[in-house]
């Protein structure tokens, strides 16, 4: 008998945005590769989001070692992106304002 070793590639798709998703789901890479900088197991990352398979968790972390610096500088981009989409929501709507809104609604209502 003999096995036949086959290289798969990374459970990975880039969707129309070019947020890079594990597998079949609505899980980002970028997710996936922060909680295991932070130390978490594979195991712990599907049972912290159940939609993953533990193979694909583990592709996803080799694919991150393998290629770090490209993954690094995806991260970085996307990174940026989410703090100037932050900052062009701040301008729209001012999250001061709402806050003061949303507590003299809740005040009116105890009252």
């Amino acid at each position: 008998m003999t096995l036949a070793v086959v290289a798969e590639q990374a459970p990975l798709k880039t969707n129309a945005d070019g947020v890079v998703r594990v597998g079949n789901t609505r899980v980002t890479l970028d997710t996936v590769i922060a909680v295991f900088k932070q130390g978490t197991t594979a195991e712990e990352i599907v049972y912290r989001y159940p939609s993953l398979r533990l193979a694909d968790v583990y592709a996803t972390i080799a694919f991150y070692l393998n290629h770090q610096q490209e993954v690094e500088t995806y991260l970085q981009q996307r990174q940026q992106q989410a703090q100037e989409i932050r900052k062009m929501n701040e301008a729209r709507f001012d999250p001061q304002g709402l806050r003061d809104r949303l507590l003299a609604r809740k005040a009116e209502k105890s009252a």
